[in-house]
């Protein structure tokens, strides 16, 4: 395998898990700041109690989530030198942006909430969480904003062999928006299963947080519907941004192709510009399908639970929530996959190849570096899948959030 295959591996490896941290840190900080609303409007115990449980669970996620991205980070020096040099001044803006955002104003807001349990009154606390919740949204927006350049540059003039920002303004236009409407109700979607998920976990034991649970569920399963119709509403108007050779791919058709190569030639000169037309048509059709099957699931979830008992009692109900999670997760994935695949052979769609954005490395140095970023992510998945599993077995009166006991998440998370 050459370096430019080993060095896309090695980010979509990365890039890949970071994106199902921050899909559920994204649902489940929305959720956690609905539900503190409230029981701080109703001063409700079983809501506060809520709070403190998927709270917990939302640290953990996040804490996970900032060292994966931190690492993932490294790559564009590392591995991705070329794209740096070319457009980081363009694109180097906005991530920049999501670096302030998400590293100092998101995480220290986080810190006032989590030690300010009791501490602070309850309308500062709440407001502690919401603005933890829309700094969340700013960070994806930022990175949103940057993946968008590399879909489609504008806003820049080219001297010499860098890109120079000209416009900021024009970055920010409505094909980043629409995927940013995507990504956020993405996340959505990802934390309502989550949450709806669990807490059927719960009630099909028979847990004797029956009403705890039983409104978990409501609250998760409810969101979910209009969570589905947003992600695919916002996925079917991002079709009209797409390069004419992504839609060629997913479309399968030879002839449509063929079209989009001569077009792409006629414009950049003699070359191979269309992408691995299987992959993104494979991964198109997952992330389609698996929508439908969330839609469907959701649909007959909201169906099942307007039944008298149907929420504590119904086992095809909890069955059917506790299979669902990895779903969104998946298709989260697929989606992802089919947005990064179709720019191919393109760093920066039409202006840097792929091959040309590569650092200046051998083939070991990067084969070495894909097995050491793949090994430290596969850890750090797993330790979150055990952290989250284990916190969300738990009765809600073990959970530390808001008490004297220590929260468990990992060690280096607590100094960001």
């Amino acid at each position: 395998m050459e370096t430019v295959e080993l060095a896309r591996l090695q980010f979509a490896v990365t890039a890949g898990a970071h994106f199902l941290f921050v899909a559920l840190t994204l649902g489940l900080a929305t959720l956690v700041a609905i539900t503190q609303t409230r029981a701080t409007l109703s001063n409700s115990p079983v809501h506060t109690r809520m709070v403190r449980f998927w709270g917990q669970l939302y640290i953990i996620n996040y804490a996970m989530g900032i060292v994966t991205g931190i690492v993932m980070e490294f790559q564009f020096g590392l591995s991705w030198s070329g794209l740096t040099h070319f457009a980081g001044d363009v694109f180097g803006a906005s991530l920049a942006l999501e670096t302030l955002v998400a590293f100092f104003v998101e995480s220290t807001f986080l810190g006032l909430w989590i030690f300010g349990w009791g501490r602070l009154n309850r309308w500062a606390h709440l407001a502690l969480i919401w603005v933890v919740t829309l700094t969340a949204y700013a960070s994806a927006f930022w990175i949103m904003i940057s993946n968008s350049f590399l879909q489609n540059p504008v806003g820049y003039e080219q001297s010499g062999d860098r890109l120079e920002l000209t416009d900021f303004g024009a970055l920010i236009n409505e094909g980043a928006l629409t995927a940013f409407g995507h990504v956020m109700s993405a996340g959505l979607v990802v934390g309502t299963f989550f949450m709806a998920g669990v807490s059927a976990w719960h009630l099909r034991r028979g847990t004797h947080e029956q009403e705890f649970f039983r409104k978990s569920l409501r609250l998760g399963l409810g969101l979910s519907l209009p969570a589905v119709f947003l992600a695919i509403s916002f996925g079917g108007v991002s079709f009209d941004f797409l390069q004419p050779t992504k839609i060629a791919a997913w479309a399968g058709d030879q002839e449509r192709l063929s079209e989009a190569q001569a077009q792409m030639a006629a414009q950049l000169g003699p070359g191979d510009y269309l992408p691995p037309a299987g992959a993104v048509q494979g991964a198109g059709m997952a992330m389609v399908i698996l929508a439908i099957v969330m839609f469907i699931v959701s649909a007959i979830g909201v169906i099942l639970m307007s039944f008298r008992g149907a929420v504590r009692r119904s086992r095809v109900l909890h069955w059917m929530l506790m299979l669902a999670i990895p779903i969104p997760f998946l298709t989260t994935i697929a989606g992802w996959l089919f947005r990064e695949l179709g720019r191919q052979p393109w760093a920066v769609f039409g202006l840097l190849r792929t091959e040309d954005a590569v650092s200046h490395v051998t083939q070991g140095q990067m084969l070495t570096s894909l097995i050491v970023f793949s090994t430290l992510f596969g850890l750090l998945m797993l330790v979150n899948y055990w952290l989250l599993a284990r916190t969300a077995r738990r009765d809600p009166s073990d959970v530390a959030l808001g008490s004297d006991k220590p929260i468990e998440t990992p060690a280096p998370a607590l100094t960001y």
